[in-house]
């Protein structure tokens, strides 16, 4: 019998849907500040003084992580991705507060105690508000100050065999830190340079002491800029990446032209194109060519959890985009995992209305913080348990006309939904 090696995507390649496997890690994604309220001095506690909402507790995760880990494991899934809250945990240079490593001590017992590996992130976009003194990343001392307090994350974390994230979201960083005044725009080139060379060392040190440790960042999938964006530093740390991690929200086509809503709070109004993050993950297949993908973040945002002006609700969304899943591991690319965005709603850097939980909390009104489950929860534990979509299953949106997400191969080699 001939076997034909196809490119991932490449035309002719299989168009089932089928299970995702045994193997296959499904995940939650959350992050510390965002949801762990009582906040100490940061960067992101001063920004969120002048934002829509006051940051108050948060959804309490440092008071309420047992049960939201509870949460996260009886949806079956295999990873839970948090941060170690570099603020927190190094209050002062060179003083770290060994309480606060034991709360992370124990919510990743917990963790693993539930059956879950944890996904840590080392930065998620907050540093300790001494540094700001120092400059922030306009600093150049900021990469030695940052090796420091992340080593000593990894020294005691890493018998717990996670999957690392370095830095989250290079680019949505510093365009962050311009935005709130932590970084002129002249520096800009700089702290990516920084960025990078933090990545590089940290993974270094990570693989000296455990050469399997699997690690890498996450990039913030930009639809038609992602090859230019990742020359500021995907390009600059792509030799030390074990696994491409990847987040996909947003699409654009010709008959869903981008919009500013993603960039301006009202992500709700943002086009979701299920079918992009096939196009995305197609992106990186062919950029590292058998490089393992991980879909670190996807979700669909809602506004305060009314229903979307679209109509399109969580379980659905999420039906649709796990079938493209299925589409990309079918058609060769060597997809391992995928967490949800998030697990509870939380604090979207400045505003409480965005909602993405697969539980949602209603921070601005319920002042018991409550997590209520929203249509996502089952159909995620469906999802889990069958490895995917059924076979048969097919999209309710239709791929849009000419997708941008990736041009022009989204418009020259279009994925389709076949006719049952």
């Amino acid at each position: 019998m001939l076997v034909v090696a196809l490119a991932p995507g490449a035309a002719g390649s299989p168009v089932r849907a089928d299970s995702l496997g045994a193997n296959f890690l499904w995940g939650v994604s959350t992050s510390g500040f965002q949801s762990e309220g009582d906040a100490p001095e940061s960067n992101w506690s001063r920004y969120a003084t002048t934002s829509d909402d006051p940051y108050g507790n948060s959804v309490d995760f440092r008071h309420r992580y047992v049960d939201d880990i509870g949460l996260a494991a009886n949806l079956g899934i295999k990873v839970y991705r948090l941060g170690i809250e570099w603020a927190r945990v190094q209050p002062q240079p060179g003083a770290w507060d060994e309480s606060a490593f034991a709360f992370y001590d124990d919510v990743i017992r917990h963790i693993r105690a539930a059956g879950m590996r944890p996904m840590i992130t080392l930065d998620h976009w907050v540093y300790p508000a001494w540094e700001i003194g120092r400059g922030g990343w306009g600093n150049p001392a900021m990469v030695d100050d940052w090796l420091t307090n992340m080593r000593r994350v990894v020294d005691r974390y890493a018998a717990y065999d996670p999957l690392w994230v370095t830095i989250n979201e290079p680019t949505a960083y510093v365009a962050q830190e311009v935005s709130h005044g932590g970084l002129p725009p002249a520096q800009v080139p700089a702290m990516f340079d920084r960025l990078a060379q933090a990545h590089n060392l940290i993974y270094d040190y990570i693989h000296a002491a455990h050469p399997s440790a699997p690690v890498t960042t996450n990039v913030a999938y930009i639809p038609a800029a992602e090859a230019a964006i990742d020359t500021q530093f995907v390009d600059k740390v792509s030799a030390k990446l074990d696994y491409i991690g990847i987040d996909y929200y947003y699409g654009a086509s010709l008959d869903h032209p981008p919009t500013l809503d993603p960039l301006v709070g009202t992500q709700w109004n943002a086009h979701l194109q299920p079918e992009g993050i096939y196009y995305a993950l197609r992106f990186y297949a062919r950029k590292f060519p058998g490089r393992p993908l991980y879909v670190v973040e996807n979700g669909m945002p809602t506004d305060n959890g009314m229903p979307r002006p679209d109509g399109y609700d969580r379980a659905t969304a999420l039906r649709d985009t796990v079938y493209w899943l299925q589409r990309a591991k079918a058609d060769g690319m060597n997809l391992i995992g995928y967490n949800y965005w998030s697990l509870t709603d939380n604090y979207e850097w400045g505003s409480y209305a965005p909602r993405f939980g697969l539980y949602t909390v209603d921070v601005r009104r319920d002042p018991t913080l409550a997590r209520r489950p929203t249509d996502a929860v089952p159909a995620y534990r469906k999802i889990v348990d069958a490895g995917g979509v059924g076979p048969d299953y097919r999209p309710t949106v239709a791929p849009g006309v000419c997708s941008i997400i990736d041009p022009p191969t989204s418009c020259t080699e279009p994925v389709t939904i076949p006719t049952r």
